[in-house]
């Protein structure tokens, strides 16, 4: 009998170890497939492994086999989901962007091909494992030492993970060295405290951890008093950064635009590789007649890139970098938004796009904007092909109409033409491709052919608005305005994407086409670096509508903004400098087109500014700021 319970006992260590050994090896996955560059990760993978099997052996059999099935594969598969954004977007996700995880539903079957193979694999694998730990729980009594063992190891590996962080601030400061003010806002520090950025938090701390903070800082500690507290520092801090910065004062282009009608489009995917004279001539004359953005930068804050710079430009505020759902803010003031403004001088405002009302809650958050309706054209026709042309918008009667309505109007028109996946059998793709057959195999590589024919869709919607407005005899009393959401990330060839642009490095690729047109303009290139959230003051600027409110971006043509863009992730871009955040949180010098002086002084600067800059955009929501200051 001894004999026997002596081989039992290696047996359950050895069937302990797998469930430890599995659970860590969704850290390991993780990491190979983001290639993340600090072995802490693992570290902390580790304990958190413990920690969990501490929890799962414990327990009876049965209970045992539940905590660990539902553990297990909850956080494979949100490891899985991670890889995959990943994969595609080079950043990672919080747990409230599964509310937009419907933007890139009815696409993914094309993307999940271009996955590679160890994702696929190793999903299988980790599946498989899970299954072999679950079947192999073996039925025990649970004694006394049980309990100790178990509780023990748990305490133990707690401890280590609120010890852990610090070990990590400790070493990235000796990394730093003399540089310790420049670690206050770049350092692993920095990141782990304000949150600002997934990819960044994970880099430093693994899945299991990232999950973990990410449910704490989002959800639990909001609902504390020390929440409360913070919200009152909040509003006042965001007014000390208004105070500090230089007022903006009226300008040559002040008031230019003053009276007319505003048409806003947000251009789905509209790349600036794709805007060709053969392609796109109607594009390439409004950027060429009117005023032309030439540096135009579009980052993706939050978890979706359309909303994120839909939000901005009507807002003038990113979509939290914080992992709250945008819909968490819908009851805040958007007095200061462009909608907000222009009625209030007079204008009725009306929003136009193919899908239904509940998609990113439109429904509800383009009302709360200061829109009078969200109007989906999904309720003016039964025949689906409808919605893949844009300018269905011009040849329904009643939406016509609607559109062009008496009185001094705003419209925003969300298009939908040049939306990825670029493969022929793709809905939108095929449908451009048997309005214009020609396309396919034009330029000898599948992702340019489906880019470019969409845009192709783009561009006639574009000049069927031209038209629609010379026939009713309001082409000189309007003004049109089109910024691109995001550039063609869905494209995977991403070489051949960086050569189509003209640039070296990923970063670079948010630049995007932003114009602003009207027929008694005059021709105007600004080369200022500028960014999404630039665009609602400088469009105020022009009509002369002189806003009560400070707002996160600055007017383009202030003499005193010397313009820059700057991204979630730490890096930025101004005055021809390009600078990317390493994978210690050092600054590196992807470009510096004008020859400038790059003192330490100037970096420290700007890695402030740029913290400064994602803290404000969040605290706008987080405070409902413009509440206050009606």
């Amino acid at each position: 009998m001894d004999g026997e319970k002596q081989k039992i006992v290696p047996r359950l260590w050895i069937r302990i170890s797998l469930t430890a050994l599995s659970y860590f090896l969704i850290e390991c996955l993780g990491a190979l497939l983001m290639k993340a560059q600090d072995p802490m990760v693992l570290v902390f993978g580790a304990l958190w492994a413990g920690v969990l099997t501490a929890i799962v052996w414990v327990l009876p059999r049965l209970a045992s086999r539940i905590v660990y099935g539902i553990s297990y594969f909850a956080i494979l598969i949100w490891m899985m989901a991670q890889t995959g954004y990943h994969e595609l977007f080079r950043k990672m996700m919080w747990l409230s962007d599964i509310f937009f995880a419907g933007e890139g539903a009815d696409y993914l079957g094309s993307v999940l091909g271009g996955f590679p193979a160890l994702w696929w694999i190793g999903g299988l694998l980790m599946i498989g494992l899970g299954v072999a730990v679950i079947l192999l729980m073996p039925k025990r009594k649970i004694e006394l030492k049980n309990y100790i063992i178990c509780g023990t190891t748990a305490v133990m590996m707690i401890v280590g993970l609120f010890v852990m962080p610090e070990v990590v601030f400790k070493r990235d400061n000796d990394i730093w060295g003399t540089h310790s003010e420049y670690a206050q806002s770049s350092s692993y520090r920095a990141t782990y405290n304000t949150m600002y950025d997934a990819k960044n938090v994970y880099d430093m701390c693994g899945i299991y951890q990232l999950t973990f903070r990410d449910v704490w800082m989002h959800n639990i500690y909001p609902l504390t008093p020390a929440y409360v507290q913070e919200q009152k520092e909040n509003t006042q801090e965001i007014k000390t950064y208004f105070d500090q910065r230089t007022a903006h004062q009226d300008n040559e282009m002040t008031g230019l635009l003053e009276g007319k009608n505003v048409i806003l489009v947000l251009m789905e995917s509209m790349d600036d590789w794709v805007i060709t004279q053969e392609n796109t001539p109607t594009l390439c004359r409004l950027m060429e007649e009117g005023i032309n953005f030439t540096s135009f930068y579009t980052p993706g804050y939050g978890g979706a890139r359309t909303i994120n710079s839909e939000f901005c430009v009507n807002s003038g505020i990113y979509l939290p970098t914080t992992g709250k759902y945008l819909f968490n803010y819908v009851t805040n003031h958007f007095n200061q938004s462009m909608a907000g403004q222009l009625t209030d001088n007079g204008y009725s405002a009306e929003v136009f796009h193919y899908n239904s009302p509940d998609f990113y809650s439109r429904g509800v958050f383009e009302p709360a904007l200061g829109y009078h309706a969200y109007n989906s054209y999904e309720r003016y026709t039964d025949d689906k092909n409808d919605l893949y042309d844009d300018c269905f918008l011009f040849e329904n009667e009643e939406l016509s109409n609607l559109f062009f309505r008496d009185g001094q109007t705003f419209n925003f028109i969300i298009t939908r033409s040049a939306h990825l996946s670029y493969v022929y059998n793709e809905v939108l793709s095929n449908y451009a491709l048997k309005q214009y057959p020609e396309y396919r195999g034009k330029y000898g590589h599948e992702e340019i052919d489906c880019a470019m024919v969409k845009a192709k869709l783009v561009d006639d919607m574009f000049a069927r608005l031209l038209e629609e407005l010379e026939t009713r005899g309001e082409l000189d009393d309007t003004v049109i305005i089109g910024v691109t959401d995001h550039y063609t990330y869905g494209f995977k060839d991403t070489e051949t994407l960086l050569e189509l642009s003209g640039v070296t490095h990923e970063l670079e690729l948010e630049r995007t086409p932003c114009f602003i047109w009207s027929s008694d303009g005059f021709s105007l290139e600004v080369d200022k670096t500028l960014n999404t959230a630039d665009l609602l003051p400088t469009v105020l600027n022009l009509l002369g509508i002189d806003s009560p409110y400070h707002y996160l971006g600055q007017d383009a043509f202030d003499p005193n903004y010397e313009g820059y863009a700057m991204f979630p992730n730490g890096s930025w871009i101004s005055d021809g400098v390009i600078c990317n955040t390493g994978s210690d949180g050092k600054p590196v010098i992807i470009a510096n087109e004008n020859n400038k002086v790059l003192t330490e002084e100037y970096l420290l600067e700007m890695a402030k500014k740029n913290q400064e800059f994602i803290n404000i955009s969040n605290l706008l929501l987080i405070s409902d700021y413009y509440k206050t200051v009606q």
